[in-house]
């Protein structure tokens, strides 16, 4: 009967999409039409090393579905649609006319002057290197990353109940939990897509893995390893209010097994306001002083800081000036700038958390918290000897780095300015070769920070690595980008991006960028066999 079954089922799959002997098995059987072009030619790389080692970039911190989030209108267009591109890539209806209804754009960026909405098949304005409220990572742009040689990606799901709230468009509710189960959900829903595309169930590129051992079978087979973390203010429903916390334990072992089962390895504690598990890193500059009043109205308490007890510190704060968030009467405390640390710290429900990931064997980003919270996971891992330590997007104190590797932990860079990653990269490379490790980046994309700005002397075509496929410039519809003119615009051009890096930091940067894989992979399969 069995048997039967599963013959009728692959007569019906071939039916569908009919394979060709012609067709690489990087290139899908059936894309539909019409679709993004992905301008990468040849082969994906694939296998081990002599020493049984995988290759490729790592993107250790990315949101694929950031539009699922906010009340699900903060991001304009999805990553995917069954209905096509033209409806994937359109703008949100508030946007038009001229982008002036982009409140929260303009709002971030400055930019009051309004855009030009309209999405594909034009695309005259978006996705670009300033835009927070449009849709960065179109499933064939991300399959660019993956041709150019990106071979693990950590999809975060995310979202802010305050800044769902305050956001005047909305569909849906503003509980991150449930955010959180829909772009899981959704996430599985495009590598079903893909699947389709590519000759029916596991013949895709993008695979969600759940375990270090099938993320190395995905990238020896020369796919995405596709890895499910948590980044919200508020997980597990974790708030505090004047101090109050608003879960227990009791909830924070609900919350961990339920996204266990989802599929999620990886989560950060805390994310721009403080919570009932720890304090957080501050945010500078005018974004620091918007996120403090949200703070402010979401927990009724100003960031309040301290005296630094150790060469750590976290960011300073932005000012808090005339703002429409907080009413009039709200007043927002002078910061002395000698006093650069939050007072909070991990409190003993985060400890209870950390403990939690730690019997669950999942990995814990320390970006984000404050230097106090940071500092005590670290302690408690140390105590433990405890791997699963993760800096995916440098928002923690980078002094922490050493003792990060010395856990062997994992390390990535944000994807700051060529010019600046190649510099941090530079700085740490004598602990990189001291640890044998390698190095990664956080794009962030969706994440509703800044990309790189347009560059110079990129050549196209080029090689995405020495021995890579060829990378032309990138069209969709009738736009084409080119990161000389577009900088970060999408997560298509991070094979470009790692181009201009290569340029001014050089070939062995490169090979170190690619021995990401492998040392994400380390880290993962430590944290899976270690033993309390």
């Amino acid at each position: 009967m069995l048997l039967r079954l599963a013959l009728a089922v692959s007569l019906v799959l071939a039916a569908l999409t009919p394979a060709s002997a012609a067709t690489p098995w990087w290139e899908p059987v059936a894309r539909p039409a019409p679709d993004s072009q992905i301008n990468v030619t040849g082969e994906p790389f694939k296998g081990t090393d002599g020493q049984g080692r995988v290759r490729g970039f790592v993107d250790a911190h990315n949101h694929l579905m950031t539009n699922e989030g906010f009340g699900g209108r903060l991001i304009c267009g999805a990553a995917f649609s069954e209905k096509g591109v033209a409806d994937a890539l359109k703008d949100c209806p508030e946007h038009h006319p001229a982008g002036l209804g982009a409140i929260f754009e303009a709002i971030v960026t400055g930019d009051f002057d309004g855009h030009d909405p309209v999405g594909w098949p034009t695309f005259k304005d978006w996705p670009s290197y300033t835009t927070v409220s449009h849709q960065q990572n179109y499933y064939a742009w991300l399959e660019r990353a993956w041709r150019g040689g990106q071979r693990v990606l950590v999809q975060d799901l995310t979202s802010n109940a305050t800044l769902c709230i305050i956001h005047p468009f909305k569909d849906r509710s503003c509980d991150e939990m449930a955010s959180v189960r829909l772009q899981a959900q959704r996430t599985y829903e495009l590598q079903a897509f893909i699947d389709k595309m590519f000759g029916g169930p596991g013949k895709g590129w993008f695979r969600i893995v759940t375990s270090a051992e099938q993320a190395r079978d995905v990238v020896t087979q020369g796919k995405l390893a596709v890895v499910l973390g948590i980044e919200t203010s508020e997980l597990f429903g974790c708030r505090t209010f004047l101090d109050i916390p608003l879960c227990n334990k009791d909830s924070i072992d609900r919350g961990l097994d339920e996204m266990y089962a989802l599929g999620v390895r990886s989560a950060f504690l805390c994310h721009k306001f403080d919570n009932a598990l720890c304090g957080v890193r501050f945010d500078s500059g005018t974004q620091g002083g918007v996120i403090n009043a949200g703070q402010f109205l979401r927990t009724g308490q100003w960031w309040q800081t301290e005296v630094c007890k150790g060469p750590q510190q976290d960011n300073p704060i932005g000012t808090v000036g005339p703002n429409a968030l907080i009413p009039a009467s709200a007043v927002a405390p002078q910061y002395d700038p000698a006093k650069r640390c939050n007072v909070r710290g991990l409190t003993s429900l985060g400890e209870y958390a950390v403990q939690g990931m730690m019997k669950r064997h999942m990995m814990i980003e320390i970006d984000h918290m404050s230097v106090k919270a940071a500092g005590r996971t670290l302690e408690l891992a140390a105590q433990k000897n405890y791997p699963g330590i993760v800096s995916s997007h440098s928002w923690m104190d980078a002094q922490w780095t050493e003792k990060v590797y010395q856990l062997g932990g994992f390390v990535a860079g944000y994807e700051n300015d060529p010019g600046t990653y190649v510099a941090q990269a530079a700085a740490y490379e004598p602990l990189r070769r001291k640890y044998d490790v390698a190095i990664g980046f956080g794009s962030d994309y969706n994440g509703v920070g800044s990309h790189p700005a347009p560059q110079t002397g990129v050549t196209y075509p080029f090689r995405s690595y020495p021995d890579g496929p060829l990378v032309d410039r990138q069209r969709t519809g009738e736009r084409v980008w080119d990161i000389n003119v577009d900088g970060g615009a999408h997560v298509g051009l991070l094979p470009d991006w790692v181009e201009k890096v290569r340029q001014l930091g050089g070939d062995q940067l490169v090979q170190d960028m690619l021995g990401g894989a492998e040392s994400y992979l380390r880290t993962w399969s430590s944290t899976q066999r270690w033993r309390s």
